[in-house]
């Protein structure tokens, strides 16, 4: 890594101010540096080398489970690439994207009742992520606006507070829980995984129209993406408790936000674990770059595919 020591010395300024306002009630993040220097700046490097290959805009999957810290990891090489290469971003999150509480509720009736809840292939406006995919790489470049959602509503945000991109972005990183994961064989699909499959989905209706949504139009929207980064995480459980320690954030922060307790998360999050483990029993095959994270979300080794 080429690097003048004032740049070096920016880019950590800028890089520790951010985790400044990420940390909460007295709880410091650990070895901040030491993660700049072998997580966050190699990460850099490897999406820079991707876009230096023919200078057009890339599109880069992150992804990863509940809590795996996507967010935090998209603001930061947000200001690295920004800083450093001189790039213009533009990160969005496929959470941003679902399906309105009243659209969702049409499908609840017509398909499925699992569908009011939001999470699963499925509940996204798929059509919606494409158009905006296209219209970023638009040439010449229109100002445009993409949906933000409010979880503690469970609905999409007014207009008014959508994103607005003014510049063309020369790298878009498109974050989320299931991007790049793979349909099942129907077979995988019989034996019920936890309470709400076995309790609410006895006809496997729900379980084989996530599977067919993944296998069809999700199969050739993540085939948009130029590469995938995977966070994967020790275990399941830790994706429960990192889920769980969101939720306490959550509660500190946002005052007047409803927040879930630790039983409805717990159910919740049996929504995502299908599709979870499979990509966690998967990831050789869909990512292109996996970081393995232990139990207090730190890097512990990069394994790059491609």
């Amino acid at each position: 890594m080429s690097f003048k020591s004032s740049q070096y010395s920016k880019i950590k300024e800028i890089y520790l101010k951010f985790l400044k306002k990420k940390e909460v009630a007295g709880k410091p993040l650990v070895d901040k540096i030491g993660k700049l220097n072998t997580f966050y700046l190699p990460l850099s490097e490897w999406i820079y080398s991707k876009y230096k290959k023919d200078n057009k805009t890339k599109i880069i999957g992150l992804s990863g489970g509940q809590g795996a810290g996507k967010s935090t990891i998209t603001g930061i090489l947000k200001l690295i690439l920004k800083t450093k290469y001189g790039l213009e971003l533009c990160v969005f999150s496929i959470d941003d994207f679902y399906k309105t509480k009243a659209e969702r509720k049409k499908m609840s009736q017509r398909i499925h009742p699992l569908f009011l809840t939001r999470g699963v292939p499925g509940t996204h406006d798929v059509n919606l992520i494409n158009k905006t995919l296209k219209n970023l790489k638009k040439k010449p470049f229109k100002q445009l606006l993409i949906p933000k959602f409010d979880k503690s509503t469970d609905d999409r945000f007014k207009r008014s507070k959508w994103l607005k991109v003014q510049k063309a972005p020369n790298i878009i990183i498109f974050e989320g829980w299931c991007i790049g994961a793979r349909h099942q064989k129907d077979g995988d699909l019989k034996k019920p995984l936890n309470f709400i499959e076995r309790k609410y989905d006895t006809s496997l209706k729900w379980r084989k129209k996530v599977n067919n949504d993944l296998k069809n139009n999700y199969k050739k929207l993540f085939n948009k993406m130029d590469n995938l980064v995977y966070l994967k995480a020790p275990s399941f459980n830790h994706i429960f408790q990192w889920r769980l320690h969101q939720e306490q954030k959550l509660k500190l922060t946002k005052k007047n936000k409803k927040t879930m307790s630790k039983s409805k998360i717990r159910k919740f999050i049996m929504f995502y674990e299908r599709i979870t483990r499979h990509m966690m029993k998967d990831f050789t095959n869909i990512s292109d770059l996996t970081i393995f994270l232990d139990k207090k979300h730190r890097s512990i080794k990069m394994n790059y595919y491609k």
